[in-house]
């Protein structure tokens, strides 16, 4: 998985384990999607899931398309991508067409 998409969906209504939110991964090449419960969507919890389920089980994927979400453009996310060598890009502001596949 080179390239790969994340992104949220929710708020849901909360689960008996506390999450409210499920993080979506997708790979553009293979369509494969990996879905995550998650409590939050702030940047320590996005960065985790994406190393202990995603990572851990992939690779480091070349390249991550995300929104221009807070826990996307925080320091410490930007900082793990610099360290694992993963390329980010980003959708652009008020254009529909830059969203990834998810």
């Amino acid at each position: 998985m080179e390239r790969v998409a994340i992104d949220f969906i929710g708020p849901l209504p909360r689960t008996k384990q506390g999450n409210k939110y499920i993080m979506v991964i997708g790979d553009y090449f293979t369509k494969w999607t990996e879905a995550y419960p998650v409590e939050k969507i702030d940047a320590k919890t996005t960065a985790k899931e994406l190393i202990d389920n995603f990572i851990t089980r992939f690779g480091i994927p070349l390249l991550i398309h995300t929104d221009q979400g807070k826990n996307f453009e925080s320091e410490l996310f930007k900082e793990i991508c610099i360290i694992l060598g993963i390329e980010k890009t980003r959708t652009s502001i008020a254009r529909p067409q830059s969203d990834g596949m998810i």
